[in-house]
């Protein structure tokens, strides 16, 4: 579930403004040539057989992790113990590497060493969805991810809110079609985008869950001003929420997995489906007034060391099994 980090309501206000003329009570006789609108519904979407068979795919990749034992939501437990030790060495790695590299108009896998980056200004995302998502699963992911937008808020300290528009982070639920045309709402959204990332999208294979892809600027080079995460429609429920937390998560600024980082999200071998208390933890530190965007592993190791005892005080080994978020629930394997 990469992260490519490119370098270069209505108010009560409202209502009451609409109602503070004084206006005679309204009889009850109508009006027939007066008809309230009816809301547009919607033509019933029907997915390719590309996107049916993604669909079909996804649900039982669900079904087998969990079988497996895997996609826990349980944020770790007695298995998963970790100190500050373990924590300052699996946030110098998901923070201070990156997973993927440009290359020559493609995006490939490299894990380089990379500078601190994370957000200076507040996080909103927005969430859009192709119409291969019908009101059901709107309200759900909208739910969840308002849910995880307060856990991050609460775990960096860093404003994290979503937003009816674009927002800086615009997360787009397409699915197999929807994806492969999102080429000029990519455009709009980040003018001069190169053809490396917008076909990491456009093209992105069916191994690839999720992605995120965060922006800076040429003066700020290490402070992140937009994302754009592409989830997948075709997902089943608990796969879809572990790449909403993976992804945004990542989005806020670790960028990288490690096969070492437990209990974690931030871990390919997809044991954890929801961000888990270190995850928290490594946001915390992430959003340290004492680290600095542009900081090097070298010049960050001792303040991170310094924060994570803070955090975790020597000979404290932390437990997570009871330290879940409230966006937190049980598997399941029901499908789309």
């Amino acid at each position: 579930m990469p992260l490519f980090t490119p370098i270069r309501t209505l108010s009560c206000a409202a209502l009451v403004l609409a109602g503070c003329a004084s206006v005679a009570p309204t009889p009850d006789v109508v009006d027939p040539a007066v008809r309230t609108p009816v809301p547009e519904q919607r033509a019933e979407y029907v997915p390719s057989a590309d996107s049916a068979a993604l669909a079909l795919r996804y649900s039982r990749v669900e079904r087998d992790l969990i079988n497996r034992g895997l996609l826990r939501t349980d944020g770790g437990g007695p298995d998963a113990p970790f100190d500050s030790r373990v924590l300052t060495e699996n946030f110098l790695r998901i923070a201070l590497f990156d997973e993927f590299v440009p290359i020559s108009n493609r995006i490939v896998a490299r894990e380089t060493a990379s500078p601190l980056r994370r957000w200076n200004d507040g996080m909103e995302i927005g969430l859009h969805f192709g119409a291969s998502v019908n009101d059901e699963k709107r309200r759900r992911d909208r739910a969840s991810v308002e849910a995880l937008a307060k856990r991050l808020a609460d775990a960096s300290g860093h404003p994290v809110t979503t937003v009816e528009g674009k927002g800086n982070m615009t997360v787009f639920v397409v699915d197999e079609d929807e994806r492969r045309a999102l080429g000029p709402a990519l455009r709009e959204l980040v003018p001069g985008l190169s053809d490396s990332v917008v076909n990491a999208v456009t093209e992105m294979p069916p191994t690839t869950f999720c992605m995120m892809i965060a922006f800076s600027t040429d003066d700020q080079p290490y402070v992140y001003r937009r994302a754009i995460g592409v989830i997948r429609a075709e997902h089943p429920p608990l796969l879809r929420r572990s790449c909403f937390h993976e992804e945004i998560a990542q989005g806020m600024g670790l960028a990288n997995d490690s096969p070492e980082a437990r209990p974690s999200i931030f871990n390919d071998d997809e044991e954890f489906a929801l961000l888990t208390r270190q995850d928290e933890l490594m946001l915390a530190i992430l959003y340290d007034s004492r680290l600095q965007p542009g900081m090097t592993a070298t010049e960050a190791q001792p303040l991170i060391r310094m924060i994570a005892e803070e955090l975790l005080p020597p000979a404290t080994v932390l437990d997570a099994s009871n330290t879940l978020g409230s966006d937190d629930a049980p598997p399941t394997t029901e499908g789309l």
